[in-house]
């Protein structure tokens, strides 16, 4: 079990002693994958919670759990999952299981997604098999500190929206357990991970030399993605003022091998970057080009990406806890 997952369970169990028995938990997580692994997290905090629900002789309650993500997810491909997963469970736990009731929720989480005070628990986990949204060339060496400035400003407003809606949205003593990518350095600039955008602008500058696509387009493309600090977690938790910081820790993950075969790594490595990336870099390029860009961005990547593969990520652990 990875230490996310940890924490979050540690979380959910923490929430259910201090706040239960109740007849219902509503959980919520928040950017959601599609397909079976949708269902991942939200099925650990079940099976957890309902062990200690009945470790302590307390009446079966009733999950009511959320998956979030922008409305292009594949919903479909997550119910058409929901009935294998309800089998298991029946299969493993029997008759003697507390009922989950799951519900997709699309949507930007970047504002209010659910009503005042209807969840106890909020998760929103970055994947741990997943290291893409690691480029800095959209802050680079040579930016002016205007560049970097507005990238901040941008983040402390969202991530302050962020806070806000859910604020809104959790109770009293409620949980939000979160992972998302940070930096130790002092600059983003000064993260080893330059090696994915670098390699996108050069594969678009090359397009752009064919004429397969406008050069000012890619002038105008600036990648909206920004890796904080715990300095600048820690000031904007305070600054807004509702929640309680239980941990705020680096997640220590290690190096990345990409020395064993490179072609399935190279594939694999871009099929998880398109499905992320692709809307983005769509409605900016047009579609016409994307089969094109992948194709070449996976041909490339044994002499682009293999060479960087000891380079560190950087993921953060938040665990919070709604204040009174």
């Amino acid at each position: 079990m990875s230490a996310s997952m940890e924490v979050m369970i540690d979380a959910a169990l923490d929430l259910y002693r201090d706040t239960f028995p109740g007849e219902r938990l509503n959980i919520a997580d928040l950017g959601c994958s599609s397909g079976p692994n949708a269902v991942l997290a939200i099925s650990q905090i079940v099976d957890a919670v309902d062990e200690k629900r009945h470790q302590l002789g307390h009446d079966h309650i009733e999950f009511q759990c959320f998956l979030n993500d922008l409305p292009w997810n594949d919903f479909n491909a997550v119910f058409k999952a929901l009935p294998e997963f309800c089998e298991k469970v029946e299969e493993e736990k029997g008759r003697d299981h507390s009922m989950c009731f799951i519900v997709g929720v699309p949507g930007s989480f970047y504002g209010r997604l659910f009503p005042k005070r209807s969840l106890h628990l909020i998760i929103s986990l970055v994947s741990e098999g997943v290291h893409l949204n690691r480029g800095n060339l959209w802050i680079s060496k040579t930016s002016p500190p205007c560049v970097f400035n507005s990238y901040l400003e941008q983040f402390q407003k969202d991530f302050s929206v962020f806070l806000m809606s859910r604020s809104e949205e959790i109770v009293i003593g409620g949980r939000m357990v979160l992972t998302l990518m940070g930096r130790k350095s002092k600059s983003p600039s000064d993260e080893a991970f330059g090696c994915t955008w670098e390699l996108m602008a050069r594969i678009l500058m090359d397009m752009a030399s064919e004429g397969l696509i406008e050069a000012e387009k890619i002038d105008s493309f600036n990648f909206p993605f920004y890796t904080p600090s715990l300095d600048e977690l820690v000031e904007l938790i305070k600054r807004e003022g509702t929640f309680t910081i239980n941990r705020l820790e680096f997640l220590q993950m290690g190096s990345r091998d990409y020395d064993i075969d490179h072609g399935r790594k190279g594939h694999d490595w871009v099929k998880v970057t398109r499905a992320a990336l692709e809307p983005m870099l769509e409605s900016h390029f047009g579609r016409d080009i994307m089969d094109d860009f992948f194709i070449r961005i996976e041909e490339s990547f044994n002499e682009s990406i293999s060479p960087r593969r000891n380079a560190e990520v950087n993921p953060v652990l938040v665990s919070l806890v709604r204040k009174g």
